[in-house]
């Protein structure tokens, strides 16, 4: 416990006074952070640590949360120079990506939603003076403020999303209160905007007529089959086929994929490759799939399915989408293509490139 780190390093510091004291700790039970700062309260003066909390057992102490608590919080000098603590963030996932894992989201300091505001009261007040729900400015720690938008979301979230999104709209517009109630009401089907921005930004430009119908994904099909090939390998392939329609021109494609979400989504790409090549370097870096609560006394495989897909470019650019369903693939193919279609508007595109 922090008090017993406490006096047992001023026990040490007492009979040592002379020595440099320095304390290791492990988060096996929460408090690697916390015991690691009542060390240096009580004497210590290295700090033992790792990038994210990475190491044996429950990890060791994050120094991505110890530097910058030592420094704006407690007072104390460090080697790191104040001018470089805005790197924490790049830091931290840099090693996330190294590792191939998606960042804590709920990381302190640095996480997704260190400083992230959903209520609609709390993102008012957030707007108006920061300090009220911030204990210190992102920009610090190389964060940036969000304004999430939830079946919580009042008119400030919105009007800050929109900010954003450089979307310009009254405050008194009746679209915006239609658009609440939408979000309102497909937060509770299950969708999740507040970790799908993307989705967020589509659903909003649609409501205000902004978004141009660049293709339509018309029907899917995908065969799953598994059988044991000529070496006596037991494998599984999948293969899909879909109809897409870009303006006038309809295309058919097929393709074999490594599970029916990458073979759907390959035959999608292969029909809007020729209309529209900058999808080509779309990246998926993340996939997940939430089983929601049963509802209409379906439970079990026939529950809702709700698909999370992160996307990105090669310049650096991420962003999420969300689809719902109670067929996992077909809640794949609505993220996928608003993934796409979010592309494309980033990119300025217009509406449908002839062939």
């Amino acid at each position: 416990m922090p008090d017993e780190v406490f006096e047992t390093v001023s026990a040490v510091r007492s009979a040592l006074p002379d020595a440099h004291i320095g304390i290791h700790t492990h988060n096996d039970a929460g408090l690697a952070v916390e015991n690691s700062l009542a060390a240096v309260k009580a004497g210590a003066r290295q700090i033992q640590g790792t990038v994210n909390g990475i190491g044996e057992r429950c990890g060791n102490a994050d120094l991505i949360s110890i530097i910058p608590t030592l420094m704006l919080k407690m007072g104390y000098v460090t080697n790191i120079p104040e001018e470089n603590l805005p790197r924490l963030m790049t830091l931290s996932r840099l090693l996330d990506d190294r590792l191939n894992r998606a960042p804590n989201m709920q990381a302190p300091y640095v996480g997704e939603a260190a400083f992230a505001h959903k209520g609609g009261l709390h993102a008012s007040a957030a707007q108006k003076d920061p300090r009220t729900y911030e204990h210190i400015p992102p920009e610090k720690v190389g964060n940036a403020r969000q304004y999430l938008v939830s079946d919580q979301a009042g008119k400030s979230n919105m009007m800050a999303r929109f900010a954003e999104f450089g979307i310009e709209i009254d405050a008194s517009d009746s679209r915006l209160d239609k658009l609440i109630a939408q979000v309102k009401e497909r937060e509770f089907e299950g969708w999740a905007f507040d970790s799908a921005e993307a989705s967020f930004e589509l659903l909003a430009r649609r409501a205000l007529g902004e978004v141009p119908e660049y293709f339509t994904i018309g029907r899917f099909r995908v065969m799953d089959e598994r059988r044991f090939n000529a070496r006596g390998q037991l494998i599984v392939e999948s293969e899909a086929t879909a109809t897409i329609t870009v303006g006038n021109v309809i295309y058919h494609e097929v393709a074999l994929g490594n599970g029916p979400v990458n073979a759907v989504d390959t035959a999608i790409r292969k029909s809007l490759s020729t209309a529209y090549p900058s999808l080509e370097e779309v990246e998926l870096v993340d996939y997940k799939v939430r089983i929601l609560d049963a509802r209409d006394g379906q439970s079990g495989t026939g529950a809702i399915t709700r698909v999370m897909i992160e996307f990105r470019t090669p310049d650096g650019t991420t962003w999420r989408t969300v689809g719902l369903s109670t067929n996992i693939i077909d809640a794949s193919v609505v993220a996928l293509g608003d993934g796409m279609i979010w592309k494309l508007q980033r990119d300025g595109i217009a509406g449908p490139v002839a062939a």
